[in-house]
């Protein structure tokens, strides 16, 4: 299991068990490092001081908040601490919402939630509660250095954790309205029966970052001394008659009939013709 990132107590009323969580997921990428394009040398960051115009050592640093042009104070690790909420130890369920009313747009990081010693028992009750009233949690937490809100929700096998962004982080934009009013009726049937044929089970194991898969490959091949081979464009044509691409969108998708079979007797189960038989007179 991956390391913890918070250890504490969940409470929700009067009931408190400990928990820790741990990352559900992280981001996967290719890194580079930064060379002297003369000798391939890696490059060094350096802390640099302007007033005295010379490096200074990481341990000669300090936290500074900027409250004005150029004007700091200095703020010590201590003074941080001091004003830590109670948060930092404890996460409190403010309430219970309907799982629907969450919208994804609100939702960070995923964390998973686990028990800690000895709270196994009321973690397991508050874990299939959840799951059978089908409500997510919403609860608030100090962790990396900032309070958040959260939702805690059942998993197929446990509680997982997701941080929230506050309301004043979500970015308002007023040009994103869209005027359904212009769509049509046939249109829109076969826009949806276009969904509905391209409708599967939601497997993510399936996807590939193909992107980190090409980078692979690439570096694989300057190192090999191969040349490297440019990924082909894709070709979009734009949308001109959309009732018309909506169309060929759908013949697309449609598997080819079978073609129908004429069943015919075989030569050997057709019965011969009967031959008349003159009578003589």
């Amino acid at each position: 299991m991956a390391a913890s990132v918070w250890k504490g107590h969940l409470t929700f009323g009067l009931v408190s068990f400990p928990v820790m969580l741990s990352s559900a997921a992280r981001p996967l990428g290719i890194r580079f490092n930064l060379l002297h394009g003369k000798d391939n040398s890696r490059i060094k960051e350096v802390m640099y001081c302007r007033a005295e115009d010379q490096p200074v050592v990481r341990t000669d640093l300090v936290k500074g908040y900027e409250y004005d042009k150029d004007q700091y104070v200095v703020i010590e690790d201590e003074e941080i601490k001091k004003v830590a909420p109670k948060t930092a130890k404890v996460m409190e369920v403010l309430e219970f919402v309907k799982a629907e009313e969450v919208d994804p747009v609100y939702l960070e990081s995923s964390y998973y939630v686990a028990p800690g010693e000895g709270g196994e028992k009321p973690y397991a009750l508050f874990f299939d509660a959840m799951r059978s009233a089908q409500y997510f949690g919403v609860a608030k937490i100090a962790m990396h250095n900032r309070e958040h809100i959260v939702v805690l929700r059942p998993g197929q096998k446990g509680l997982l954790l997701h941080t929230m962004y506050f309301q004043d982080e979500i970015r308002q934009s007023n040009e994103f309205q869209t005027d359904t009013s212009q769509v049509k009726p046939k249109e829109l049937e076969l826009a949806k029966s276009l969904i509905e044929s391209l409708a599967a089970p939601f497997e993510p194991g399936k996807y590939h970052d193909t992107y980190r898969e090409n980078l692979t490959q690439m570096i694989q091949e300057k190192i090999s001394g191969h040349k490297v081979v440019a990924t082909p464009e894709p070709h979009v044509a734009p949308v001109i008659d959309i009732m018309e691409a909506l169309k060929r969108s759908l013949a697309q998708r449609k598997p080819p009939q079978p073609a129908k079979e004429t069943h015919r007797k075989p030569a050997a189960e057709a019965r011969p013709a009967k031959k008349k038989v003159r009578r003589a007179s």
